[in-house]
Protein backbone atom coordinates (compact mmCIF):
# COMPACT_ATOMS: atom_id res chain seq x y z
CA UNK A 1 0.00 0.00 0.00
CA UNK A 2 2.62 2.27 0.97
CA UNK A 3 4.97 1.50 -2.52
CA UNK A 4 1.69 1.56 -5.12
CA UNK A 5 -0.62 3.38 -3.28
CA UNK A 6 -3.36 0.86 -3.92
CA UNK A 7 -6.40 -0.50 -1.72
CA UNK A 8 -5.42 -3.63 0.60
CA UNK A 9 -6.37 -6.13 -0.87
CA UNK A 10 -5.10 -5.52 -4.06
CA UNK A 11 -1.64 -4.50 -2.34
CA UNK A 12 -1.90 -7.99 -0.22
CA UNK A 13 -1.92 -9.36 -3.47
CA UNK A 14 0.67 -7.82 -5.38
CA UNK A 15 2.82 -8.66 -2.18
CA UNK A 16 2.08 -12.44 -2.37
CA UNK A 17 2.73 -12.02 -6.27
CA UNK A 18 5.68 -10.66 -5.33
CA UNK A 19 7.19 -12.79 -3.18
CA UNK A 20 5.93 -15.81 -5.42
CA UNK A 21 7.92 -14.44 -8.61
CA UNK A 22 11.33 -13.90 -5.95
CA UNK A 23 10.32 -16.76 -3.89
CA UNK A 24 14.13 -17.75 -3.47
CA UNK A 25 15.54 -15.17 -2.38
CA UNK A 26 13.12 -14.35 0.31
CA UNK A 27 13.12 -18.12 1.82
CA UNK A 28 17.18 -17.70 1.37
CA UNK A 29 16.46 -14.19 3.44
CA UNK A 30 14.19 -15.96 6.11
CA UNK A 31 16.71 -18.93 6.31
CA UNK A 32 19.61 -16.05 7.12
CA UNK A 33 17.24 -13.77 8.83
CA UNK A 34 16.40 -16.24 11.37
CA UNK A 35 20.07 -18.27 11.61
CA UNK A 36 20.62 -15.11 13.06
CA UNK A 37 18.00 -14.50 15.36
CA UNK A 38 18.59 -18.12 16.84
CA UNK A 39 22.51 -17.52 17.32
CA UNK A 40 21.65 -13.77 18.75
CA UNK A 41 18.78 -15.48 20.75
CA UNK A 42 21.76 -18.24 22.30
CA UNK A 43 24.35 -15.78 22.92
CA UNK A 44 22.43 -13.21 24.81
CA UNK A 45 21.38 -15.38 26.94
CA UNK A 46 24.16 -17.41 27.80
CA UNK A 47 26.19 -14.12 28.18
CA UNK A 48 23.29 -12.56 30.27
CA UNK A 49 23.59 -15.68 32.54
CA UNK A 50 27.10 -15.83 32.70
CA UNK A 51 26.91 -12.22 33.60
CA UNK A 52 24.99 -12.99 36.38
CA UNK A 53 26.54 -16.10 37.51
CA UNK A 54 29.92 -13.69 37.82
CA UNK A 55 27.96 -11.33 40.01
CA UNK A 56 26.53 -13.36 42.25
CA UNK A 57 30.28 -15.46 42.94
CA UNK A 58 32.45 -12.14 42.76
CA UNK A 59 30.52 -9.28 43.34
CA UNK A 60 27.90 -9.90 45.78
CA UNK A 61 29.33 -13.06 47.14
CA UNK A 62 26.25 -14.80 46.87
CA UNK A 63 28.01 -18.77 47.84
CA UNK A 64 29.58 -17.57 50.89
CA UNK A 65 29.06 -16.86 54.09
CA UNK A 66 25.96 -17.29 56.87
CA UNK A 67 23.21 -16.51 54.03
CA UNK A 68 24.81 -18.54 51.12
CA UNK A 69 22.72 -20.14 48.55
CA UNK A 70 22.58 -23.55 47.89
CA UNK A 71 22.23 -23.75 44.74
CA UNK A 72 22.40 -20.79 41.79
CA UNK A 73 19.82 -22.38 39.33
CA UNK A 74 16.83 -20.79 40.19
CA UNK A 75 18.05 -16.89 39.92
CA UNK A 76 19.71 -18.19 36.47
CA UNK A 77 16.52 -19.85 35.35
CA UNK A 78 14.49 -16.38 35.78
CA UNK A 79 17.75 -14.35 34.41
CA UNK A 80 17.46 -17.12 31.22
CA UNK A 81 13.89 -16.77 30.93
CA UNK A 82 13.39 -13.10 30.99
CA UNK A 83 16.61 -12.56 28.91
CA UNK A 84 15.25 -14.72 26.57
CA UNK A 85 11.62 -12.99 26.19
CA UNK A 86 13.01 -10.10 25.50
CA UNK A 87 15.65 -11.22 22.48
CA UNK A 88 12.28 -12.78 21.18
CA UNK A 89 10.69 -9.35 21.20
CA UNK A 90 13.40 -7.20 20.12
CA UNK A 91 15.28 -9.40 17.81
CA UNK A 92 11.67 -10.20 15.80
CA UNK A 93 12.38 -6.60 14.78
CA UNK A 94 15.21 -7.54 12.75
CA UNK A 95 13.16 -11.19 10.95
CA UNK A 96 10.67 -7.97 9.64
CA UNK A 97 13.28 -5.60 9.01
CA UNK A 98 15.08 -8.23 6.41
CA UNK A 99 11.79 -9.13 4.74
CA UNK A 100 10.93 -5.06 4.22
CA UNK A 101 14.11 -4.55 2.78
CA UNK A 102 13.79 -7.66 0.23
CA UNK A 103 10.38 -6.93 -0.54
CA UNK A 104 11.60 -3.05 -1.42
CA UNK A 105 14.62 -4.38 -3.37
CA UNK A 106 12.30 -6.87 -5.46
CA UNK A 107 9.96 -4.09 -6.17
CA UNK A 108 12.86 -1.64 -6.90
CA UNK A 109 14.28 -4.82 -9.58
CA UNK A 110 10.53 -5.38 -10.82
CA UNK A 111 10.03 -1.54 -11.80
CA UNK A 112 13.62 -0.82 -13.05
CA UNK A 113 14.82 -3.76 -14.33
CA UNK A 114 17.65 -3.72 -11.63
CA UNK A 115 17.36 -1.72 -8.57
CA UNK A 116 17.75 1.98 -9.47
CA UNK A 117 16.85 3.40 -5.53
CA UNK A 118 19.05 3.31 -2.67
CA UNK A 119 22.40 4.44 -1.40
CA UNK A 120 25.17 3.57 -3.33
CA UNK A 121 26.83 1.14 -1.23
CA UNK A 122 23.52 -1.39 -1.39
CA UNK A 123 24.53 -1.20 -5.02
CA UNK A 124 28.08 -1.81 -5.38
CA UNK A 125 27.66 -5.23 -2.96
CA UNK A 126 24.39 -6.04 -5.18
CA UNK A 127 26.79 -5.98 -8.18
CA UNK A 128 29.27 -7.72 -6.42
CA UNK A 129 27.09 -10.95 -5.57
CA UNK A 130 25.08 -10.96 -9.00
CA UNK A 131 24.71 -13.94 -11.15
CA UNK A 132 25.44 -14.59 -14.43
CA UNK A 133 21.99 -15.53 -15.63
CA UNK A 134 22.84 -16.81 -19.30
CA UNK A 135 21.75 -20.43 -19.92
CA UNK A 136 24.63 -22.39 -20.38
CA UNK A 137 22.63 -25.36 -21.98
CA UNK A 138 21.72 -22.70 -24.92
CA UNK A 139 25.14 -21.27 -24.67
CA UNK A 140 26.90 -24.73 -25.64
CA UNK A 141 26.71 -26.40 -22.71
CA UNK A 142 28.58 -26.68 -19.69
CA UNK A 143 32.16 -26.73 -21.35
CA UNK A 144 31.50 -23.12 -22.62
Amino acid sequence: MAVSGQGFCTSAWNGFLLQLKHGLAFAWAKFLAEAFIFIGKLSVVFINCGSCYFIMKNVTKDFEGDEAISSPAAPLIVVGFVTFIATVVFLGLFDETVLALLTCLSIDTDLNGEPKYGPPTFHDAIGKIKVDKSNAIQDGGWEK
